[in-house]
């Protein structure tokens, strides 16, 4: 169980420098096209817009192969407890994710639960993290 932990920490951090490309790349587009138009009540929605950006990349890709980029290089996947993995069940399991801190809630409040080998909100969404076959 400690190796698939420590997966999941390496596929968190790898996934988190992903993200973080993505959202350097999203500012160096939007702020020359800001500073043009003088439309800066955009960066009003900039926290809204990030936390689609993070909920959507683990949604979409956990939701249609079960795993992230920082999953699939790691070798962990995500599987529903029920057989059945979808958008909902991915969607739920990463509310957390939507502005990093919460995470640590997730992390935490499994800890001291007695199943401490999955998050808070795998189990609400019927989720599990497990080592690709």
């Amino acid at each position: 169980m400690e190796t698939l932990t420590k997966k999941r920490f390496w596929a968190f951090i790898i996934d988190f420098i992903f993200i973080t490309a993505l959202i350097w790349i999203l500012s160096i587009i939007i702020y020359p096209l800001v500073i043009v138009t003088g439309i800066f009540s955009i960066f009003n929605y900039w926290l809204l817009l990030l936390a689609i950006l993070i909920i959507g990349y683990f949604t979409y890709l956990e939701g249609s192969n079960g795993k992230s980029i920082g999953k699939s290089l790691v070798n962990i996947e995500v599987k529903a407890l029920d057989g059945d993995l979808n958008y909902q069940k991915t969607f739920i399991r990463n509310l957390s994710k939507i502005l990093w801190f919460p995470v640590l809630i997730d992390l935490l409040a499994a800890y001291f639960t007695k199943n401490s080998s999955l998050r808070l909100l795998d189990k609400y969404g019927g989720t599990e993290v497990v080592l690709k076959e």
